[in-house]
């Protein structure tokens, strides 16, 4: 499966295929995810956390005696826990937001989605992301999952990334268009 994704390749690619596998094979696909879910939550909101998993300077103990920590007080348990010590364990903890990337893939290629990464200026309502998924599955055909990621300097409009297309609706690139079309024309 990993080979048919060119997202899905290298290491990050390898664990997250074998821990797909596991979670199909044990009827926990989504729990699996919602686990991870929420750990890259916690790892984009602490920067010591980041730290804990990017340094080489912490020992493979030191760094699973603290991922178990963090992982009781988060209440991620069961095949997640045990995977992400393994990962720890094979001093691969580094590339962790890579595998859960992969494994997301692999869920929606599993499921028949898409997954969409959308980049807003500011948060968007439930009722935007509804039409926004409304709109990318009248254009697919599929069901499609948003990565949403906020990124105030597109300053308004959003960009989207579906497979190898991509649409820039940002102000930010209206802006540099037309400030380079008014170099050209002065």
């Amino acid at each position: 499966m990993a080979a048919e994704d060119p997202s899905v390749s290298g290491v990050s690619g390898r664990y997250a295929t074998a821990l797909f596998e596991l979670a199909r094979d044990e009827q926990s696909i989504d729990a699996v995810k919602a686990d991870l879910d929420n750990f890259e939550v916690m790892l984009n909101g602490s920067d010591d956390l980041k730290r804990l998993v990017r340094s080489p300077v912490f020992s493979a103990d030191a760094q699973l005696k603290a991922l178990t920590a963090i992982l009781d007080k988060a209440g991620i348990t069961g095949t997640t826990a045990k995977f992400l010590k393994v990962l720890t364990a094979n001093r691969r903890l580094f590339a962790i937001a890579d595998v859960i990337r992969a494994y997301r893939a692999l869920v929606a290629k599993f499921k028949g989605e898409a997954t969409a990464e959308v980049t807003v200026a500011e948060q968007l309502s439930d009722k935007n992301l509804d039409a926004l998924k409304a709109a990318l599955k009248s254009v697919t055909g599929k069901d499609v999952a948003l990565n949403v990621k906020v990124d105030p300097s597109i300053i308004g409009g959003l960009v989207v990334k579906l497979g190898s297309r991509m649409v820039d609706s940002s102000l930010r690139t209206k802006l540099n268009s037309i400030k380079n079309a008014m170099k050209e024309a002065g």
